[in-house]
């Protein structure tokens, strides 16, 4: 039992300092742990705040590259229409050119040949013309030349 009454003896003075330290932790968190509790929450809900504008902010600025890129999209395919509107038209006249070049070089070849049959037909009238003139000459050159075995002597 002396056991039990020593027990006894030191619980009794060990709650002064229970007490103590129970006051002490209530102190602690009533000026110390209850403000920084607070404050931490209200940091925390400033974070989130940021979070949330940051992600709204972020929002807003995918939508607006969003509608850049549309915007960018819609011009390149404008500009492409407008090249390709210009691009049709230039090939068009270029068509048009070569039909009409193709077109002069034909009246141009015909006319070469008109032009070539007519000297053809104005050389053959002047070769019958002059045919029986030259076969003339050409008879007499002929006729009059001697004969190079005539006589038994050669020039």
């Amino acid at each position: 039992m002396d056991l039990l009454r020593q027990l006894g003896e030191l619980f009794l003075e060990a709650v002064p300092t229970v007490v103590v330290v129970l006051l002490f932790y209530v102190f602690l968190r009533w000026a110390f742990f209850r403000p920084i509790e607070r404050v931490m929450a209200e940091r925390s809900a400033h974070i989130e705040g940021a979070r949330a504008e940051a992600r709204a902010v972020e929002a807003a600025a995918s939508r607006e590259l969003d509608a850049y890129n549309d915007a960018l999209k819609k011009a390149r395919s404008e500009i492409y229409a407008e090249q390709e509107v210009a691009r049709q038209a230039v090939l068009e006249e270029r068509a048009r050119l070569l039909k009409a070049m193709r077109s002069r070089s034909q009246e141009d070849v015909i006319a070469a040949k008109k032009e070539i049959s007519a000297q053809l037909a104005a050389a053959r009238t002047e070769v019958e013309r002059q045919t029986p003139a030259l076969a003339k000459d050409i008879a007499r050159l002929v006729l009059e030349r001697p004969l190079p075995f005539a006589g038994g002597a050669a020039r």
